[in-house]
């Protein structure tokens, strides 16, 4: 499904090039803005910094006059409003409306309408939507900045047509098989006997511990390596003193 954030009015630039950049972190480069204060608003000083590298949203961006040209090809639109309106749409929180809808797989255009950051969004805006978003903030302190607004609303909505994947730093190595870590383990009862740790006469349980400790653990060929160093230093540490 198709997506498109919608800006209503919007009189910070910052705010603007906040919007690119929240966007772009979630994979989403449709832009529209309706009326913004600043014609130039997109080529602003404050706002391609605030996009931090987000330029080729900015540079897809539409500036229209109108809610109505800003809404060409929508079929679903959803509000963002914290207060519910009287006769408006059903109020919903981001993930509850969200997850059914990025399931479907429903053909369209899925639009998010954001209002002005000093009057939010006009009730008749809100009546041409499908629901009010209404993300779930302390009742105390509810307001969010716009751009804030959007990552949260951009994180929901790609959290719901399946999100990216996360990514570890290093490639997670493959476990030490069996033999290995019973080779080290050997090497451990012999070190710890050697050091006066280990009475091989009374053992009790020490070593089941040890092999039910790193059965559990999955040492790495890498960590077995360290494993058996540290029990060739206790030895020869020994040896020194």
């Amino acid at each position: 499904m198709r997506t498109r954030f919608i800006l209503i009015q919007t009189s910070h630039a910052g705010n603007v090039g906040a919007a690119a950049r929240a966007m772009k972190t979630m994979g989403f480069t449709d832009l529209v803005l309706v009326a913004p204060r600043w014609p130039n608003v997109l080529r602003r000083e404050e706002t391609i910094q605030r996009a931090s590298g987000a330029l080729d949203v900015l540079n897809n961006a539409r500036i229209v006059e109108t809610l109505d040209e800003a809404l060409d090809g929508v079929t679903h639109l959803c509000a963002t409003a914290m207060v519910p309106r009287d006769f408006g749409p059903p109020t919903r929180t981001p993930r509850e409306h969200l997850e059914p809808l990025g399931a479907s797989e429903v053909d369209g255009c899925m639009a998010f309408l954001f209002g002005s950051e000093r009057f939010g969004m006009r009730n008749e805006d809100v009546y041409r939507c499908n629901v009010a978003l209404s993300i779930p903030t302390d009742p105390n302190f509810g307001s969010l900045n716009l751009g804030a607004a959007i990552q949260v609303i951009a994180y929901e909505w790609r959290l719901a047509l399946g999100g990216y994947a996360v990514k570890d730093a290093v490639a997670p190595s493959p476990a030490a098989d069996a033999q290995a870590v019973a080779g080290m383990l050997d090497h451990w009862e012999r070190s710890l006997v050697d050091i006066g740790f280990l009475d091989p006469a009374a053992p009790k349980k020490l070593m089941p511990r040890l092999q039910q400790l790193f059965n559990r653990a999955q040492p790495t060929p890498e960590e077995i390596h360290i494993l058996r160093g540290i029990a060739k230093a206790m030895v020869e540490g020994k040896g020194k003193r």
